[in-house]
């Protein structure tokens, strides 16, 4: 009986401890701001605003905190801003960490149409955003680029000021970037991974020579760092020299900001980039194991081998 009680008393201690976790993962309670912070766009319905916070796995309105971002916030926040409330669609999830670096899920792939995940966190950490986790999510298709608003402003709601001058240059840095992507997804030999290394590189290059030299680089420098980012990651034949001279005028703007000499971003950046390249390797490693590369193989074999007996005729 005595057996028996205490394997009663010790599920009933179980069941509380397994009580309390799930209260508080239901409740997104963390250490930094008390609550997540919900931004929706200013451009939702009612109705859409409830759907997005489905699809954001928001059950309970007193878990989070709530605020939208409008037309306003976008020109207070962007160099390019329409400031129409209509264009806010995406919304984000926003809740501050004390460690963990950047975390950025966006939840309807099918929805944000162009920019990717790690798109949005090598802009925010241009920002000055950090030990964050961030879901976005849309209930129409959109762009995604006026997502980066709601990041913004769920930082400056929770009384955490973001640098006026590296916010506008982030923004920048995602149209540019995303910009290039677009124009240059369907030729032969870009690769949007390794696009988003090109783009860490050159930060990098900026940065190591700034504390080298303790001053900006100059026009020809800043070039080179460019050129020889494409280079290192074989895009030399897909970038025109028009999408250089946009590269090279985001960037001559962002060595003249306060990411250009933290260490904090030098880290950011170079976990993102260990983040980019594993993803790469396991994209890889599930191509093997699913027998989808020896497809693959095995069908340029097939080309090779018939061209071989046409020729032998």
């Amino acid at each position: 009986m005595k057996r028996i009680n205490k394997i009663f008393a010790g599920m009933m201690a179980f069941t509380i401890l397994l009580s309390s976790v799930l209260a508080n993962e239901d409740k997104g309670i963390n250490e930094m701001w008390g609550k997540p912070t919900f931004v929706y766009g200013k451009g939702l319905s009612d109705s859409e605003i409830e759907n997005t916070k489905k699809l954001l796995s928001i059950k309970n309105d007193e878990n989070i905190n709530s605020t939208y971002v409008d037309g306003k916030d976008e020109l207070r926040y962007l160099v390019n801003g329409v400031g129409d409330d209509s264009q806010m669609i995406s919304s984000a999830l926003v809740q501050k960490t004390d460690k963990g670096g950047i975390k950025i899920e966006i939840v309807t792939k099918e929805n944000i149409t162009q920019i990717t995940e790690n798109q949005y966190e090598n802009a925010a950490i241009t920002a000055g955003v950090n030990n964050v986790n961030i879901k976005i999510a849309s209930v129409k298709k959109v762009t995604g680029e006026s997502a980066l608003v709601g990041i913004f402003k769920a930082f400056e709601v929770n009384g955490e000021k973001l640098d006026s001058e590296r916010m506008k240059v982030a923004q920048n840095e995602l149209e540019t970037s995303n910009m290039i992507v677009q124009e240059n997804k369907n030729k032969e030999g870009f690769d949007a991974a390794k696009w988003n290394q090109v783009i860490i590189n050159i930060k990098q290059e900026i940065s190591n020579y700034y504390n080298e030299n303790k001053d900006t680089a100059d026009a020809k420098e800043v070039e080179k760092f460019i050129t020889d980012s494409i280079q290192k990651y074989d895009l030399e034949n897909t970038i025109s020299d028009d999408q250089i001279q946009n590269l090279q005028k985001l960037f001559e703007d962002y060595q003249n900001t306060g990411a250009v000499d933290s260490k904090e971003v030098l880290e950011q950046l170079s976990s993102l980039s260990a983040s980019i390249g594993e993803k790469a390797g396991k994209v890889l490693q599930d191509a093997k194991e699913s027998g989808v590369l020896d497809k693959i193989l095995g069908f340029f074999m097939g080309i090779i081998d018939a061209i071989r007996r046409a020729i032998s005729k």
